[in-house]
């Protein structure tokens, strides 16, 4: 896994609507400046309200994230994830299942996904894949991770039409790239139709709404690459489930 500053936020925000776009593919990383975990006692099982689940049960956050599990949870883990970040693929791949299964369904753990915008592809699949109703938006994500190859190749395959989009009005602009980079067909083939796509990434104020809030969280909590993990408001070193999971039992995710 490489390591590398992401693009300048505010840069990206801003311009991003308003100059061609290129191709910004390099890799993601974890964090600078790490702080210890917190610790705490085991803590038990909390029950979902009669008739839901911890899994099916998904919150908008005020920061734009989508948070899956017990909104409650005395145990937050929030993971800022580019759709262009070959190591935030490999989370996604290997350590969603013990996530969910282990943990989020207790009810202790709740797991937050935030958007960190580090070029034009990127901004493209956030907006996408919160384009459906708010379930969908972890499972799609995590699907464009599991096809994380065939995204890129799409994405690289035709950089004369990408770099061409650039010269459309904003409306059309991010509906062109996602047409060229066969992602409209991927993420139709996922329950997101055509039109549906179309007409989310012609939403420039949403669109700008996502690249704003990326941009001031980065800022806010010196995020520069992905994937970047915070528990309970600090800062986990690592970016691997190998990491994260000894966390999690540390904050008092564990049974004794």
């Amino acid at each position: 896994m490489t390591v590398t500053r992401a693009t300048p936020f505010r840069r990206l925000a801003i311009v991003a609507l308003a100059a061609p776009l290129s191709l910004a593919l390099a890799g993601c990383n974890g964090s600078d400046d790490p702080e210890g975990a917190p610790s705490g006692e085991a803590i038990a099982a909390i029950p979902a309200p009669a008739g839901t689940t911890w899994l099916d049960t998904v919150t908008v956050t005020p920061e734009m994230g989508y948070l899956v599990g017990n909104p409650e949870a005395p145990i937050k883990l929030v993971e800022y994830a580019s759709h262009t970040c070959n190591a935030c693929a490999f989370f996604a791949t290997n350590a969603k299942t013990p996530l969910k299964e282990n943990y989020i369904s207790t009810g202790v753990v709740a797991f937050e996904q935030r958007e960190l915008i580090r070029n034009s592809f990127d901004l493209v699949m956030a907006t996408l894949v919160q384009c459906g109703p708010k379930e969908s938006m972890q499972p799609l994500s995590d699907q464009a991770w599991q096809s994380f190859s065939d995204i890129m190749n799409g994405i690289q395959a035709n950089p004369e039409a990408v770099n061409a989009s650039g010269e459309l009005p904003p409306e059309q602009r991010f509906v062109r790239v996602a047409e060229v980079t066969g992602l409209i067909d991927f993420f139709a083939a996922r329950g997101l139709s055509a039109d549906q796509a179309r007409s989310c990434l012609a939403d420039t104020a949403k669109i700008e709404a996502i690249a704003k809030a990326s941009d001031e969280q980065a800022k806010e909590f010196n995020v520069t690459g992905t994937p970047t993990f915070f528990l309970n408001g600090s800062r986990v070193e690592g970016i691997s489930w190998e990491d994260i999971e000894p966390a999690l039992q540390r904050a008092g995710a564990r049974k004794e």
